[in-house]
């Protein structure tokens, strides 16, 4: 009888996951808030040699290759439209860009053979039995799981309901982001270019796949902010307050939330998990150890996905002792690459005015830029078991 896995969240994290426990013959089901899919939002990369080893093994770095954007360039402007910083495709882009919602895709189409999907439901309720947890769905019947994964990001309800408030777990680091898509009525090329003024920036640039859209994407520093994370007529009106006031493209971008098809938005924080795992609960990518932008969330997300599926595979149904290794090797793997979300605001957008004209100042000097683009690719890395090549030994072995 094969062991039943429940994955919470279906963005990146969740079907990486569902797609390796399904290569091991786990009986996989995953569920998703969302309706479907999520399309949009930024471009995500993947960057190093434990990130490449991964998507290597999992069969889809090539076909990511074929998606890759080269790289997203980034023009930073003031309020007149003078050009102040510029940086090239390789400053964000890593070894592999795309967009996030091709990676989606992808991932979903690789793991949907072997696992059963429920969109438009959530978890209401997490019972540890004698031998499982009975999990009660908003929609479905309830159903008992041999293990429950926590896959569902920086908010993650699996954390709430078996670890406890949010509030002990994220840490705000006083910014807020949001992304949207909108017609390119502004005859834009790929790439971005925004304004930037003290504490806040808006950007937009062209759609890599379709130069007839665009996508927008803004920052602004705020302390903490009390709002409903499900209501986008709020989130809206928090954006249109943040850059009430400024010129250039800003009030067309404003404008254009109107009729967006889709909002992001959330506070730049980073969560903070002292346990992973408690009894047959685990938790994995940003439910775990992530941060909001800028701390690689995604490829750490794939490699935690890698590794948990593996140790489970490993262990023979002892899921304590997958679940400690699990942790044991990714911990401070993921906890380095979660040190570049602290960085992120203040990076795009200082808060000073002093702080604008020094990043700039620095960043237009070649030889600064070049140092900047050297240490971009000094990531944190880890020595990652060959699972697949274990389980064949076994069975060889065996045989």
């Amino acid at each position: 009888m094969s062991t039943k896995i429940l994955i919470s969240g279906a963005s990146i994290a969740g079907p990486a996951l569902a797609h390796w426990l399904g290569r091991y013959g786990f009986e996989v089901t995953v569920v998703e808030l969302a309706p479907a899919l999520r399309d949009g939002g930024q471009a995500v990369d993947f960057r190093g040699r434990t990130h490449l080893t991964v998507l290597q093994r999992m069969g889809v770095l090539d076909e990511l290759r074929a998606l890759g954007t080269g790289g997203t360039p980034m023009t930073f402007v003031g309020p007149d439209g003078r050009r102040l910083l510029h940086l090239p495709a390789e400053f964000a882009g890593g070894d592999v860009e795309v967009p996030r919602g091709e990676l989606a895709r992808l991932l979903h189409r690789h793991s949907r053979a072997r696992a059963e999907y429920l969109f438009g439901d959530s978890i209401t309720a997490l019972a540890p039995t004698s031998s499982g947890v009975r999990v009660t769905f908003r929609n479905a019947a309830p159903r008992e799981f041999d293990l429950v994964i926590g896959a569902d990001g920086l908010h993650s309800n699996v954390r709430r309901l078996a670890f406890g408030p949010e509030q002990r777990y994220v840490r705000h680091l006083g910014y807020y982001a949001a992304t949207w898509q909108l017609p390119n009525d502004f005859g834009l090329p790929v790439g971005s270019v925004g304004l930037n003024v003290p504490g806040r920036l808006m950007s937009v640039g062209a759609a890599h796949r379709d130069p007839g859209r665009a996508g927008a994407f803004c920052l602004f520093a705020s302390p903490e902010l009390r709002y409903d994370r499900h209501d986008p007529a709020q989130q809206k009106a928090l954006i249109r307050s943040a850059f009430a006031g400024l010129g250039w493209w800003v009030p067309r971008l404003l404008e254009s939330l109107d009729t967006a098809p889709e909002l992001y938005f959330d506070s730049i924080s980073r969560s903070d998990v002292p346990a992973w795992s408690s009894g047959r609960i685990a938790l994995i990518g940003d439910a775990a150890c992530g941060a909001t932008i800028g701390g690689m969330g995604t490829g750490t997300a794939v490699v935690a996905a890698y590794v948990l599926a593996g140790e489970l595979a490993r262990a023979g149904g002892d899921h304590r002792s997958a679940f400690e290794r699990y942790e044991r090797l990714l911990r401070g793997y993921a906890q380095g690459c979660q040190k570049g979300g602290d960085r992120t605001g203040p990076f795009l957008a200082p808060r000073t005015a002093t702080g604008l004209r020094l990043r700039n100042a620095v960043l237009n000097r070649r030889w600064a830029l070049d140092r900047m683009l050297e240490l971009g690719k000094q990531v944190s890395s880890v020595e990652l078991p060959d699972y697949e090549a274990e389980s064949s030994g076994r069975v060889r072995a065996a045989g």
